[in-house]
């Protein structure tokens, strides 16, 4: 089966999601492996704890790669990131290194994380997660001297989640964010709704397995905007034609209509290719992606 609707985390399966995943499964099927470029990834796995995974990306003109190594050891996991991107160079490509220290269970039920980005020197990041089996505390404070603070909540089980989350701009002493949920989930359907962008507009999403044995899954998502009145919505589904292939598809209000097709050729291998059209501008043409994933 290509879809299971799952609510809690994996560390909690009795406990409540964390903020971040409320309406997550609906937001994966509209949106999750969808690509219109051409992508290639190759991970190496390892049972002594170390794995290797490669990444380029064509688009257009311009080729970005990267390349990530993973290191475990018991509870702490080591993650660093060597890419051609970086957010500060606008015309040219250079190299960053990213770098991230996950501990888990450095208290119990908790779990801490350490990251930071070279060359920017104020990128240092403490993220600490906390899991009950009634509350979800995720918080993360940067580590410079103006630094950004979030923290979010949820409280409930894994039937029924309610949450909010804030972010807090020390710098400028705003709030960079604050958002309100509220998720119920069960065996076959998930429904979210979530007050976001500072309490200006209003999301709400659903998720339905049809029918298990073929895995037939639909899902929608519709956002309404406070001050201009405006409406949105994307509706999707995703059929398994057999064990080894996928189909999905997507239509928007925008007139914007997607579709892809995946197949698993090889265990953990996948090849996906992407479609979409706008029926609102007729002489663009479609656009087409290609993704490669191989897993020796």
């Amino acid at each position: 089966m290509w879809l299971q609707i799952v609510s809690a985390s994996p560390n909690m399966a009795n406990g409540p999601a964390p903020f971040s995943d409320i309406g997550k499964q609906a937001k994966d099927l509209l949106t999750k492996d969808y690509n219109f470029d051409h992508k290639f990834t190759f991970l190496v796995p390892s049972p002594t704890g170390l794995g290797l995974t490669a990444t380029g990306v064509k688009k257009d003109q311009i080729f970005i790669g990267d390349i990530c190594t993973q290191y475990k050891n018991g509870n702490t996991t080591v993650d660093v990131k060597v890419d051609t991107y970086s957010k500060y160079v606008s015309k040219f490509s250079c190299l960053q290194v990213s770098t991230k220290v996950t501990v888990n269970e450095i208290f119990s039920s908790t779990k801490a994380a350490l990251s930071f980005d070279v060359p920017d020197h104020k990128s240092g990041k403490l993220d600490v997660q906390y899991l009950h089996n009634h509350a979800a505390i995720n918080s993360s404070i940067g580590l410079n001297p103006a630094p950004l603070l979030e923290v979010a909540a949820t409280l409930g089980d894994k039937n029924l989640v309610l949450g909010g989350e804030i972010g807090f701009d020390t710098a400028s002493a705003s709030f960079t964010r604050y958002n309100a949920g509220i998720g119920f989930n069960k065996a076959d359907f998930s429904a979210a709704l979530i007050l976001m962008d500072k309490g200006k507009a209003l999301k709400a999403s659903y998720i339905h397995s049809v029918n298990p044995l073929n895995g037939i899954v639909v899902a929608a998502e519709m956002t309404h905007r406070f001050s201009s009145y405006e409406n949105s919505f994307t509706i999707g589904s995703s059929h398994a034609i057999d064990p080894y292939t996928r189909v999905k598809t997507r239509f928007s209000d925008n007139g914007k209509v997607a579709m892809l097709c995946q197949r698993e050729w090889r265990p953990k291998s996948l090849i996906t290719v992407s479609a979409e059209y706008d029926t609102k501008a007729i002489n663009a043409s479609p656009k087409l992606g290609l993704a490669l994933a191989l897993k020796p």
